[in-house]
């Protein structure tokens, strides 16, 4: 826990960026009859029916300092979506950071060594080189910053049907053009002080 909060009292860093990585699922719901436009006295109405499309996956990686987050929408959520999420990251999105340092959970996809199923052995040593893990405790998910920006994605964006998933990526490209443009961060004030306080009783006793 003090390893995450000792990284969000750093100062930005571009060429050594903290990004937060989470992820979320969207099931994919299609109507079954028209939707009736919203009228004078009357609001938007929809069928209560509907039609089960799917399941598809977002991967969220934020920059809680510098105020940019991309959300990758994927098919599924295995170790082969999270390695090439992986390369992206570092390729991709931040090609000029000298290492780019990652909070992320203890989900067993979430491992170094799916680099090395996925790509050439120095491939997967390169992109590595690139990253350094840091891993929230278990049942500590609320430490990582990602999971608050796919909150506000669940409530801006993901709240209401989307019927597949070309509609859902349309979707979440323009919330994230939108708070990207905005430059939404996150002032994380909760500290390693705070931590010991707190939540002493998460602390081991130390018998004198």
């Amino acid at each position: 826990m003090e390893d995450i909060l000792d990284l969000y009292q750093q100062p930005y860093d571009p060429k050594r960026p903290l990004i937060g990585m989470d992820e979320t699922s969207k099931q994919l719901i299609g109507e079954t009859r028209p939707r009736i436009a919203a009228q004078r006295g009357h609001v938007e109405r929809y069928d209560y029916e509907y039609e089960r499309n799917g399941v598809s996956n977002l991967f969220m990686f934020f920059d809680p300092l510098g105020g940019r987050r991309h959300v990758k929408v994927t098919d599924r959520r295995t170790k082969v979506e999270w390695a090439r999420c992986m390369q992206e990251l570092a390729d991709i999105h931040y090609p000029q950071a000298e290492l780019i340092k990652v909070v992320l959970d203890n989900l067993n996809t979430h491992n170094p060594a799916a680099l090395y199923e996925v790509f050439e052995p120095a491939e997967a040593r390169r992109i590595l080189s690139r990253l350094e893990f840091h891993y929230t405790p278990a049942h500590g998910s609320w430490l990582n910053v990602a999971e608050i920006e796919l909150s506000v994605l669940s409530r801006q964006c993901l709240s209401g049907r989307i019927p597949d998933k070309d509609t859902l990526t349309d979707e979440v490209a323009a919330w994230e053009e939108n708070r990207n443009n905005a430059g939404m961060k996150v002032d994380w004030r909760f500290t390693t002080a705070d931590a010991r306080i707190k939540l002493k009783h998460l602390y081991p006793s130390i018998q004198q």
